[in-house]
């Protein structure tokens, strides 16, 4: 019999759920006798042994279900290894609890943070498989992760929906979308709804190429469609430190990014200016089709891992194929969008400017 734990950590998305019922059903398939350990709320529940035991019928009918039935939090790396307010050594509180329960492996379903503190857990000697989880498609040793396509078709659709009012009334429409320190999810969606300007946290802007452009579209169209990252930064702001930017940040009057952009468009071309933040949307609802089968090939491949006995990877997808990264090289890196990135190049060949004047 194999005993198997299971956590989905960090931010929720679309397809966790079908990636833990793809490992579930691939060793049952199997005839894999396996028992099954739930940490509730991701990494908290292996630090304090909240867990429950789970059967098929708990990933019955969990397809296209969004969010993720264990429930996740977000447990900082960075504070991982400092003791909780009582006292308690939360890497050897974890340790102990999968000892405990005499697990076979732990599958741990994240992105970027989660992977830290999984290849943590692997070099203190513990069984690990993960999957790849987040719709900023920013994990690094993977092509794609489960929920960035179904956060790209909601920040599409939405983008979509905006092009009527904006066109009725000749508007300046900026949309926010999800992405901090990585463009995947704007660019993507911003190209798929035909957005005129694309801003991203990789490429910094230039406001006067950004009034340039709208400008230029006042010419034909009247109406200007802005899709921008959350974590867009100016060509002034980009030179600043962390500290300094932070600072500049916490003391701004404007809410995000968009709104100061809004603000500084509609002073420069006289045009009126709308934001509209989908926000959490975008990693809600049901996966699409294309992140359930993609989920459940992953968990699918994380089963034949635990199968084989074979621990410490990633199961990702390169070159069209699934495969199996050693933790440490996805650990602590962040897959960016290159500046010269032939999506870029390509999207700069159809007309849409990123700022930067190039």
């Amino acid at each position: 019999m194999k005993r198997i734990g299971m956590l989905t950590s960090g931010g929720d998305c679309q397809a966790l759920n079908a990636a833990m019922r793809g490992v579930v059903k691939t060793l049952v398939f199997n005839d894999e006798e396996v028992e099954i350990y739930g940490f509730l709320d991701g990494y908290r529940g292996l630090i304090y042994g909240d867990y429950r035991m789970l059967t098929g019928k708990d990933f019955s009918g969990i397809l296209t279900k969004g969010g993720t039935i264990l429930g996740t939090s977000r447990t900082p790396f960075k504070t991982i290894k400092d003791p909780d307010e009582n006292g308690l050594n939360k890497v050897e509180a974890m340790k102990h609890n999968y000892y405990k329960l005499n697990l076979d492996c732990l599958v741990i379903l994240g992105g970027n943070g989660t992977h830290k503190t999984a290849n943590l857990l692997r070099q203190e000697g513990l069984n690990i498989v993960t999957l790849p989880k987040t719709i900023d498609n920013d994990l690094y040793g993977t092509d794609m992760t489960f929920g960035f396509q179904s956060a790209v078709d909601i920040a599409t659709n939405c983008i979509d929906c905006i092009h009527t009012t904006a066109a009725s009334h000749s508007r300046v429409f900026i949309v926010e979308v999800m992405g901090h320190k990585v463009g995947w999810l704007t660019l993507n969606a911003g190209m798929a709804s035909g957005a005129d300007i694309i801003l991203i946290p990789e490429i910094p802007y230039d406001l006067k190429e950004i009034v340039a452009a709208v400008e230029r579209r006042k010419k034909n169209s009247h109406f200007t469609i802005i899709a921008v990252a959350e974590g867009a930064i100016s060509k002034e702001d980009a030179k600043l430190s962390k500290k300094e930017y932070a600072k500049k940040l916490k003391e701004s009057p404007y809410p995000s990014v968009s709104y100061e952009l809004a603000d500084k468009i509609g002073k420069a071309t006289g045009q009126e200016v709308r934001v509209t933040v989908p926000g959490h949307t975008q990693r809600g609802g049901s996966p699409c089709p294309y992140d359930r089968v993609f989920a459940s090939r992953l968990g699918s491949e994380a089963a034949n891992l635990i199968l084989k006995g074979e621990y410490g990877f990633m199961v990702g997808y390169r070159d069209r194929e699934i495969v199996k990264v050693p933790l440490e090289e996805v650990a602590g890196k962040l897959k960016s969008v290159s500046p010269d990135a032939r999506i870029v190049k390509e999207a700069k060949m159809l007309g849409i400017c990123f700022g930067d004047g190039k």
